[in-house]
């Protein structure tokens, strides 16, 4: 999810019809991109860190993001037509449901072996696998903000350096996400439970295209989902841990 994912947001910046205004409002966008990314990292961040190690994880990610650059950018010149075929949207919405279904599949697969799971995850999928699920995850969360942008906006230049912030802001967020995954064990539940969030969001758009969804509905999920996700350290389990023996 990004901030063209909320209407009321992007007529707000539509309504700066100068590029020093846009430049005015940039510390907004950019603080608003990193918290509405936020489901989007902790989703990328989970598939980079399968190979655990930190070389090929940074490789994964630059990689796979600058990937995910060129599709976005594709994404927006053919906006109109995903705009007219709903079915996009509903795929995109179905990967997200699979990535979220898969994800739960292997932590109740790993509850018995957690460390020989990860390996077994890791040598499973090859390094090019990885850096092209991080470039299609992306396309997956793009596909409704970036169509729903274009249908409000005819301002191209400003809509891709919307999604240039957005993949930059997502590239730093994910590798910051990669270390805070193994510091707050609820954070990857969080995460996937946003992605389902948005999922359903999407679905409903395209089944109920009249029923509003409010913005502050939205950002009120993600900072609720996230909130609760980082209210536990893996140091304050273990100390639980060892006053529970």
């Amino acid at each position: 999810m990004d901030i063209t994912s909320l209407p009321s947001l992007s007529d707000f910046f539509e309504g700066a019809d100068q590029w020093r205004e846009v430049v005015s409002l940039l510390p907004v966008l950019v603080l608003l991109e990193l918290i509405l990314s936020a489901d989007n990292a902790v989703a990328l961040a989970a598939i980079a860190r399968s190979s655990r190690q930190p070389e090929q994880e940074r490789l994964a990610l630059n990689l796979g993001i600058g990937i995910a650059l060129v599709l976005r950018i594709a994404l927006i010149v053919v906006a109109q037509w995903v705009l007219q075929h709903a079915w996009v949207q509903l795929l995109a919405a179905a990967y997200l449901v699979w990535l979220v279904v898969d994800h739960f599949n292997n932590r109740s697969g790993d509850d018995a072996d957690s460390i020989e799971g990860s390996e077994s995850r890791a040598l499973s999928r090859p390094f090019l696998n990885t850096v092209l699920l991080l470039a299609f995850t992306d396309l997956a969360f793009s596909i409704d903000s970036v169509a729903a942008a274009v249908a409000i906006s005819d301002q191209i230049l400003l809509i891709s350096a919307g999604a240039f912030i957005g993949i930059v802001a997502l590239r730093f967020t994910s590798a910051l996400f990669i270390r805070w995954l193994d510091l707050y064990p609820r954070l990857e539940t969080a995460g996937f439970l946003a992605v389902a969030f948005v999922a359903l969001r999407l679905i409903v758009h395209v089944v109920l295209p009249s029923l509003n969804q409010p913005d502050w509905l939205t950002l009120l999920v993600v900072l609720m989902l996230f909130g609760w996700g980082m209210s536990i350290r893996s140091n304050d389990l273990d100390q639980d841990e060892s006053h529970a023996c």
